[in-house]
């Protein structure tokens, strides 16, 4: 049985005994708050976790982190070894219960869509997860599936948005909150932030900075998103401006100094190479 199946089957099991609600007593009745599922893997859905970890502690917070869905343990670093991902990593230096991190290879898998339907999430919230969400999943939180998206939408819809952007030497990018629909990245905009771009600054420090702002509209924004306001403010993205980011390809990662100087240089700040494409 895989890292993956085994830990579903733990949390199976967990989540008959004891829900996250539930686990700690209290002698004063509390008002029930509304479970959120976060997803996400790399080291920049960290910050995202981070700050909803911080917002759900407060007394007052009308939510709770139910679960955290994010890839599968994988062999990393020039050790490889198999680990978990650096938002499971994270969570798990937090405290949180490994029974409540959701780790399927598909996110289409019956399994994990039967314990998503058993969670009853009010609302998931996705930044770089890298994995498709199907229709059954996008249908079972009432108040919708959010996305971080460090692109002002609909410019760079797609995997590696940052290094399409630095690539094509923008002087401005920005982070999006947007509906999750099965069209890639084409849901409506619930709020934006702009952010001016530096020539000089590289990819991962562009895409840390946007996941990091994404982290304080996200928070700024959940009133509304945990009130369904959110669904009725929500602008519609314009198709007619959409441009795409696909994930860079290793023949892209070749210099020709047949080029301009600059274009080389936007070349290698993106970085413009496979194994640093960070937004997956």
């Amino acid at each position: 049985m895989s890292p993956a199946a085994m830990m579903l089957r733990r949390f199976c099991c967990f989540s008959t005994a004891v829900s996250p609600s539930t686990s700690s007593s209290s002698s004063a009745p509390t008002a029930k708050k509304k479970p959120l599922v976060f997803l996400g893997s790399p080291q920049v859905s960290a910050t995202v976790l981070d700050a909803l970890f911080n917002a759900s502690s407060s007394p007052d917070s009308p939510f709770e982190v139910a679960a955290i869905v994010t890839q599968p343990p994988a062999r990393r670093n020039r050790g490889k070894k198999i680990m978990p991902s650096p938002v499971a990593q994270y969570a798990l230096d937090r405290g949180f219960s490994p029974e409540l991190i959701l780790t399927p290879e598909r996110a289409g898998e019956e399994s994990f869509l039967y314990t998503l339907r058993e969670l009853n999430p009010d609302i998931c919230i996705t930044a770089a997860y890298g994995n498709i969400l199907p229709s059954k999943f996008l249908k079972i939180p009432p108040l919708g599936t959010v996305n971080i998206h460090p692109s002002l939408l609909p410019l760079y819809r797609g995997a590696a948005p940052v290094q399409r952007a630095i690539q094509d030497g923008v002087k401005e990018s920005g982070v999006s909150l947007a509906f999750t629909v099965r069209a890639l990245d084409a849901g409506p905009v619930i709020a934006s932030q702009r952010w001016e771009v530096d020539n000089r600054i590289k990819a991962p420090d562009l895409l840390d900075l946007l996941f990091s702002e994404g982290s304080k509209l996200l928070i700024r924004e959940l009133p509304s998103l945990l009130d369904g306001s959110a669904q009725a403010k929500a602008k519609p993205q314009d198709e007619t401006k959409a441009t795409l980011a696909p994930k860079i390809t290793p023949e892209e990662s070749w210099l020709c100094f047949n080029e301009e100087a600059v274009a080389l240089h936007n070349k290698v700040s993106g970085p413009f190479f496979p194994e640093l494409d960070r937004v997956e």
